[in-house]
């Protein structure tokens, strides 16, 4: 949309109203084309037309954020800065340190915001206050922080009532809707992911006791198909949608149950015991591997528990792996 003259030089000018090749960016992205690379550049932006008195709001460079904050402005003047966080949001960029004081301070100093605005403050996502150090802010640049609304959509309120804000807007839950929307990419990323191992297993079962080595594939491909994807399907859709239902509060636990329900096709059609075991322990493994997953898309965890039950989680996730695969290789001999 152009540039706006300032006294720090132009200045990009961005709409507040999405574009279609912004929509159609934010579906691609969501299918993972592109995921790893969907950002803009760093570095201060506008809004309408701001002046000196408009607020300064900080971003991630991570093209999903920023799309989602500047669709919340329409009708407002104001001023967008972009730090560079490597394509990340802003929850996992400020854990991972690149939402970070450092990024904050250098990006605030070089943008000369301090010549372009009045007042000396700045308004960052609450989500960012785990990367953002906000009391070393002011003597490294002279600006203060103040942190926001949880979510975008309520950032109007927000500056409508000079930066109040009702407890409700501190909150961040995960409602159905919301974890309903991960499912389909993270299905796909465990499929992209999953599939060349299935493969690989299904060309080493060609080898196992039967009519021969490309009869063997197909027939223990297909016996072997529906607890691999059922556990899949059941760690990456099944787990998410029933998230506050499952037992338990890790998310490896939570899988592992979803993984159970799917299991219950067996008292239906029932196998011979090591294959049923078999069966029973891969959907499990497999549910409750691609189910902790869900740690990063959710405000549930934190960091330093995310590692914890990743150091309990996967090796029993390893051996029950291995105890399932050699019970059906064993199965196959009986």
């Amino acid at each position: 949309m152009g540039s706006l003259d300032t006294v720090v030089g132009p200045v990009p000018v961005v709409s507040a109203l999405l574009s279609p090749a912004d929509h159609w960016g934010s579906f691609k992205v969501r299918l993972d084309f592109g995921r790893m690379d969907y950002e803009v550049d760093p570095g201060l932006y506008a809004v309408g037309v701001p002046d000196a008195g408009a607020p300064v709001l900080v971003t991630a460079n991570y093209k999903l954020s920023f799309d989602s904050l500047r669709r919340h402005l329409v009708g407002r003047d104001v001023w967008l800065l972009v730090l560079d966080t490597k394509g990340v949001n802003v929850w996992c960029a400020a854990g991972k340190g690149t939402f970070s004081t450092e990024e904050l301070v250098t990006r605030l100093n070089d943008c000369g915001l301090s010549r372009l605005v009045e007042h000396r403050q700045v308004i960052l996502p609450q989500l960012a206050g785990p990367g953002v150090a906000a009391h070393l802010i002011p003597k490294a640049t002279g600006f203060s922080v103040r942190y926001g609304p949880v979510l975008a959509a309520d950032l109007p309120q927000y500056l409508d009532d000079d930066g109040h804000i009702p407890a409700a807007m501190r909150v961040k839950d995960f409602p159905f809707l919301e974890r309903l929307v991960f499912a389909p990419l993270e299905l796909l990323l465990a499929l992209k992911g999953s599939l060349p191992f299935f493969i690989m297993l299904a060309l080493l079962f060609g080898f196992l006791p039967g009519e021969g080595y490309l009869q063997n594939i197909i027939t223990q491909a297909l016996s072997a198909s529906y607890p691999y994807f059922a556990g899949v399907i059941a760690g990456t859709v099944l787990t998410p949608l029933l998230l506050t239902w499952l037992p338990g509060r890790a998310f490896a636990v939570k899988g592992a149950a979803a993984g159970l329900i799917v299991s219950s096709w067996l008292l239906v059609y029932p196998l011979p015991l090591l294959q049923g075991i078999a069966s029973l322990l891969i959907m499990m493994v497999l549910s409750s591997y691609w189910g902790m997953k869900f740690t990063g898309a959710s405000t549930y965890t934190s960091l330093s528990g995310v590692k914890k039950e990743m150091r309990i989680a996967v090796p029993m996730q390893i051996v029950g792996g291995v105890i399932g695969l050699g019970c059906w290789v064993v199965a196959s001999f009986i």
